[in-house]
């Protein structure tokens, strides 16, 4: 296998369009994020007509807001939205609260107490009937929903996915 096609954890490559343009086993494809955050968050899909996206390392996938080379050797380009390696993909910190205002599903709305803990990094019980997994937390801030970040809803509790670094108190 050649080097281009294979994935490096010092590169970025970007996501090829479809399937059929895949040339790393395993690598996710930009019509299927984009199809994942509609169909999961119902973000639409004309959010990111504008982004590219790249993994580096395996299924850590940037998005961009412009257009590169491809591959790049380069630290970072825009930030980390997504990991795709895993049995459920996961969203980023940084994503939720830059788009997450797009989103119509999957969030859950956290009342001021709620909303500190979850900001902290404490996992709660809560009521939610919609589906398990992966969603945005937010919170009303001023009459406008703001998300706070990504947390796991399993068996009637939001756990906090707030990385440890970007805990705040919000009081």
């Amino acid at each position: 296998m050649s080097d281009e096609h294979a994935n490096d954890g010092q590169r970025f490559d970007r996501l090829p369009a479809t399937e059929a343009e895949r040339t790393v086993g395993g690598r996710a494809t930009r019509a299927a994020v984009v199809d994942y955050f509609e169909d999961r968050f119902g973000i639409p899909p004309e959010t990111f007509d504008d982004y590219t996206f790249w993994e580096k390392g395996a299924g850590k996938i940037w998005i961009y807001s412009g257009d590169a080379p491809t591959p790049i050797e380069i630290e970072a380009i825009g930030m980390t939205c997504l990991r795709t390696r895993q049995e459920h993909w996961k969203p980023t910190t940084d994503f939720v609260q830059r788009f997450g205002r797009e989103a119509t599903d999957c969030v859950i709305e956290l009342d001021r107490e709620q909303a500190r803990r979850f900001a902290t990094g404490e996992d709660q019980e809560l009521e939610w009937d919609g589906d398990w997994g992966y969603l945005i937390a937010a919170h009303d801030v001023a009459g406008e929903l703001e998300p706070i970040g990504i947390g796991l809803y399993v068996h009637g509790e939001l756990r906090s996915m707030v990385p440890k670094g970007r805990q705040r108190d919000l009081d």
